[in-house]
């Protein structure tokens, strides 16, 4: 008989602790910095592919700053005006569109003449960016970083931290599975082992292969 779960669980809010560094700690860091106010960290850009990780911890460093101005350029515009001593953060701002762009280009002036500070994400290099000339350059003025993929055994080693604050241990036969029949982008994984878990609680059972090859089969994987 299956049981009724009720999600009682406290929401875990994103954190640098939550995130595996693997080949990324100077960016973990200076992320840090950024948050920590530092004068010498004002600007910052990173980029990386899908999946590694961008959102999750631009909404950590928002986490630590009360008044922070997190903006996902993809459901959302950039306020105006804007303090010259803003904390302005920007996800996907690839996705900003030509008025948007004039926008975040006069923000970044205002918080450089300030004692502002901006944070954003892409999925490319500035330069590389589908944007203003003039916003690609000052993007690129700042500190820039790749976030890149984690290693097979960081991946394990952050699926195995998601699961231990989820309430339980992942075996490294299962973890290995996930990896060879899931999506492989850390973001879908954790979802994945979201489901995974509330399913083994609603019946009973730990977390192996098998209820996860339940969960994928139904979801129309493996």
């Amino acid at each position: 008989m299956k049981q009724l779960v009720l999600d009682l669980r406290l929401a875990t809010p994103p954190g640098f602790a939550g995130f595996v560094a693997g080949d990324n700690a100077e960016l973990l860091f200076m992320l840090g910095e950024w948050a920590a106010g530092s004068d010498d960290v004002r600007f910052v850009y990173l980029w990386g592919e899908s999946g590694v990780g961008k959102s999750y911890l631009l909404a950590a460093v928002a986490d630590r700053i009360p008044g922070a101005l997190f903006i996902d350029a993809k459901r959302q515009t950039l306020p105006f005006p804007l303090p010259a001593d803003a904390a302005l953060i920007v996800d996907n701002a690839d996705a900003l569109d030509p008025e948007q762009q004039i926008r975040l280009f006069d923000h970044y002036n205002t918080l450089k003449e300030g004692t502002g500070r901006l944070l954003a994400s892409g999925p490319l290099p500035p330069m590389l960016l589908a944007l203003r000339d003039d916003l690609t350059t000052r993007l690129g003025w700042g500190l820039v970083y790749q976030l890149k993929a984690l290693s097979e055994p960081d991946r394990i080693a952050a699926l195995k931290q998601h699961a231990h604050q989820l309430g339980f241990e992942l075996g490294d036969d299962v973890a290995d599975y996930l990896l060879r029949h899931a999506a492989r982008d850390l973001g879908s994984l954790a979802a994945l082992l979201d489901r995974v878990n509330e399913r083994a609680l609603s019946l009973r059972r730990p977390v192996t292969t098998a209820l996860i090859r339940e969960v994928l089969s139904e979801a129309g994987g493996v």
